[in-house]
């Protein structure tokens, strides 16, 4: 007996390895669409981006909490291409009572959002000074970050955690063309960077393409032995590893 348990033991660790690839997908951009609501409906643990201020966002975020899924703040960010940003967004312009001023407004709307990710802003995630700003207000209320990584060279993600906000940054996007063949492709992608990485965010958006090939798409994790989390379970776990390293390092 003694043996056996000795077995289980030392193979308890590969067992546990096998199982711990991880992946949260947000589906950004929830909002201005009455058909935005579809993406609600798929399976599993999803979390949702709402932009602020828009004609179903608040209804959206409400649906999504009620049915225990997590909801962050998809705030619009100044970008390189001058698109228009949409209500709630964050500019260069802005000083820090102005940049303070739009997100309070933000979450006054959905009080229960988690934090926030970037919607564009490929110009101010790349900025410290605004980024400072943001951050600052993020730690003050236990808010989280996660960097949609609209730009390769952002500061956000380095920053937020200099300011000691639970951050992370998104891994891959999965709908750049809305074309099924193009988003099993990143799926199958996503699978294999979970397996290497073991910790992945993907971002998605509520097109009717992307929602049907989610629906088909979505059982190969669990086929492929990786679990969908919220994403705060990321940053849960992401802390921890960070706690067990500085642990081991005293």
């Amino acid at each position: 007996m003694l043996r056996l348990l000795l077995i289980l033991s030392l193979l308890l660790p590969f067992f546990s390895t096998a199982q711990s690839a991880q992946v949260a997908i947000i589906i950004d951009d929830i909002g201005y669409r009455k058909s935005d609501a579809q993406a609600l409906y798929l399976p599993g643990d999803i979390s949702y981006a709402i932009l602020p201020h828009t004609p179903y966002g608040k209804r959206l975020a409400l649906q999504a909490k009620a049915q225990n899924n997590e909801v962050i703040l998809h705030i619009p960010m100044e970008a390189k291409n001058g698109k228009k940003l949409g209500p709630g967004a964050l500019t260069s312009t802005m000083n820090e009572e102005g940049i303070r001023q739009s997100l309070t407004n933000a979450f006054l709307e959905v009080p229960f959002a988690l934090g926030i990710n970037n919607h564009m802003g490929s110009k101010l995630t790349e900025l410290y000074q605004p980024m400072a700003w943001t951050m600052q207000f993020l730690n003050e209320r236990n808010l989280m970050f996660i960097d949609s990584m609209t730009t390769s060279a952002s500061q956000a993600e380095k920053i937020a955690i200099n300011f000691g906000v639970p951050s992370l940054h998104r891994h891959i996007f999965l709908d750049n063309k809305l074309e099924y063949s193009y988003i099993q492709s990143q799926f199958k992608q996503l699978i294999r960077d979970a397996k290497r990485e073991h910790k992945v965010v993907a971002i998605a958006h509520p097109h009717p393409e992307t929602i049907a090939a989610l629906i088909k798409l979505l059982p190969l994790l669990e086929q492929n032995q990786i679990q969908l989390v919220p994403i705060s379970a990321l940053l849960s776990n992401k802390a921890i590893a960070q706690n067990q390293r500085l642990s081991t390092e005293d």
